[in-house]
């Protein structure tokens, strides 16, 4: 492994007092680390959330020589999504694993990668809040820690971003970022550029108001934050957000108040709990928020009398929920905001992935940006000014007819458009989406194209008349009856041409596919089944190569490295997430609105079949 250029970064770092220089360094550290492709350095394997590697020692010739090499428990069960770090820490190939609630973190010197070490572990041990756990609505999970300047940093499920010296685990500074008695729990992992650690939290089922957060890696004093509800201040909207398309909102009219009703906002959600992506030469940071807190929508809407066409006409599109921001990293500004899904109706989280390619686009070169987003579109829009390029259905979806692409506005279909209380209403795909929080992979040399684990289920949702307005209490008030959209197929493995819309092979599963993707320059994808098939396909014909049972459902995210010329990948098994709630949390599966709707898919997908596990698990060419 090299290292040299990191390494020299880090030297005058500590020697001078840190500035803008410094903070600069920091950010070149970053991206310089993920162009190594024997590394995996940050929890997207670059800051373009990409997942790509140009490995190619394992190939679709030799997939078929797999062999397990090891596995390393992470010390609880419960869902583990996420992935592990490799990076080096003083001439040392090191791996770094957060486990979810209560975030155990494990380091593992990989100087024999067959046989790895651990060197120490840390847990949190004081101030814990142990009603975090019952305040994350969907599971106990984790995404992941980061690393630069010799710091690994993560967040905590009870609210707490911590950073730890890589080659001690001796804690540098740890500061409370979210609060679970307001309904706010962490479980994203952290991105960190120009020597900023950036993080937002979870909670919009519990009222929670969203907010995102950038903090000194050196100290971690807060820089600055930014709601994405409330005036124009909070939310960090200037005159020039939105500069090219005005159309998606500006600054001067307080939007983020004025598109609730009453203190709706207060309680808005909006929280980013997802993915962050970050593009080094624009210095954006591109993060999108949730769902607009309660599921009755009715109490979203100001109007009188509440009918679909008053509360669709603009004027209540609770923003600024379900949207892609890109912020200035330095001060948190918006130089653009766009509103996927506006008053949104069916929970369309907006947090998915944003992945950063540059590509040509009806003629044109453009940076773009792709999202697939749980509404079922796969968006890609021009990253330096949010300008709409494609919006396509990837999975089935009735809600919508399709995107305006001259408004950016859905043009939904009321009759799958759930309103008031009592009203029972069918709807495609289901709250969990056409896909979650579960992300594709994009190689650059294949322009467009998208390697991602899909959902393909549908649901009833009957909104129910709302008895409270607290934060931190369960702020949701629909029963939400989920079912697959066709008997004995619940995921689909797809390869999805964003500029088309056209799937170009997908493969159906009988399990669903919670579990990110992987793309190699050995021609592979790497994919998880929540019945814990573990899987290499050719991403030429989507032909599945390989695969081996591991001990619980894949939820996690698959990464490889090398070490000493030899390539591994490694995924974390343990079932959970909102889809294995039922499991993880002993519910009853009798209830077929529990856990939002889970419980009903837990039944339908024979998921209770499956034990709980918490591992990690690790592959490499064997002898033919």
């Amino acid at each position: 492994m090299q290292f040299e250029r990191v390494k020299s970064l880090c030297i005058p770092c500590a020697a001078l007092a840190l500035g803008a220089a410094c903070a600069a360094a920091l950010g070149d550290e970053v991206t310089d680390r993920s162009k190594d492709p024997n590394l995996w350095a940050t929890p997207g394997g670059d800051p373009a959330l990409t997942r790509h590697s140009s490995l190619k020692q394992i190939n679709t010739s030799n997939a078929s020589q797999l062999q397990m090499v090891w596995s390393q428990s992470s010390g609880t069960l419960r869902g583990h999504e996420g992935q592990p770090l490799v990076v080096v820490v003083n001439g040392k190939p090191m791996m770094y694993m957060e486990s979810g609630w209560p975030n155990i973190i494990q380091a593992l010197d990989l100087t024999d990668p067959d046989h790895p070490k651990e060197v120490w572990n840390y847990k949190k041990t004081t101030n814990r809040d142990e009603s975090a756990v019952p305040r994350a609505c969907c599971d106990t999970v984790n995404r992941g820690p980061s690393f630069a300047d010799g710091k690994l940093v993560f967040g905590t499920l009870d609210g707490f971003v911590i950073a730890l010296d890589a080659a001690t685990g001796k804690e540098v500074w740890v500061v409370k970022s979210a609060y679970p008695d307001k309904g706010e729990t962490i479980t994203p992992a952290p991105i960190i550029a120009e020597g900023k650690v950036l993080i937002g939290f979870g909670g919009d089922e519990f009222a929670a108001r969203g907010a995102f957060f950038a903090y000194d890696l050196q100290t971690g004093k807060e820089i600055w934050h930014c709601y994405n509800s409330g005036s124009d201040q909070d939310v960090c909207l200037t005159k020039d957000t939105n500069k090219k398309h005005p159309e998606y909102g500006k600054a001067g009219k307080d939007l983020g108040i004025s598109t609730y009703p009453g203190d709706e906002w207060k309680r808005g959600g909006g929280a980013m709990w997802g993915w962050y992506s970050y593009d080094p030469q624009l210095k954006l940071v591109y993060a999108s928020s949730g769902n607009p807190g309660l599921w009755s929508p009715q109490y979203r809407c100001g109007a009188n009398p509440v009918t679909q066409e008053a509360c669709n006409n603009g004027k209540w599109d609770n923003k600024w929920s379900m949207s892609i921001f890109a912020r200035k990293v330095d001060t948190g500004e918006v130089v653009w905001v766009y509103q996927m899904t506006p008053f949104d109706q069916w929970d369309y989280d907006g947090i998915n992935e944003n992945m950063l390619e540059d590509l040509t686009v009806d003629g044109k070169p453009r940076k773009v940006l792709m999202h697939f987003d749980r509404n079922g579109f796969a968006y890609m829009l021009d990253r330096t000014d949010g300008t709409l390029l494609r919006a396509n259905k990837y999975v089935t979806t009735n809600w919508a007819e399709k995107v305006d692409m001259k408004t950016g506005r859905p043009v939904k279909v009321y009759e799958h458009s759930p309103l008031k209380a009592h009203d029972n209403t069918q709807a495609c795909p289901s709250a969990m989406g056409g896909k979650d929080q579960q992300p594709c992979a994009i190689d650059p040399s294949e322009p467009g194209m998208a390697y991602c684990p899909t959902n393909n289920w549908c649901m009833e949702d009957e909104p129910q008349e709302r008895s409270h307005t607290q934060q931190g209490i369960v702020y949701v008030f629909a029963n939400v009856y989920m079912y697959p959209e066709k008997p004995g197929i619940t995921g689909k493995f797809k390869k999805f041409n964003v500029l088309t819309g056209e799937t170009v092979w997908e493969i159906p599963d009988p399990y669903p596919n919670w579990g990110g993707a992987l793309v190699t320059d050995g021609g592979l994808a790497f994919y998880g089944s929540l019945n814990g098939d573990f899987r290499a396909v050719d991403r030429a014909t989507g032909k599945v190569l390989w695969q081996r049972r591991l001990g619980s459902g894949i939820i996690g995210n698959p990464i490889t490295y090398s070490v000493n010329g030899k390539q591994y990948v490694s995924v974390w098994s343990g079932i959970g997430g909102w889809i294995g709630l039922p499991v993880t949390a002993g519910l009853d599966l009798n209830d077929k609105y529990g856990a939002i709707g889970a419980t009903a898919m837990t039944k339908a997908a024979a998921l209770n079949m499956i034990p709980q596990g918490g591992a990690l698990y690790t592959f490499a060419l064997g002898k033919e």
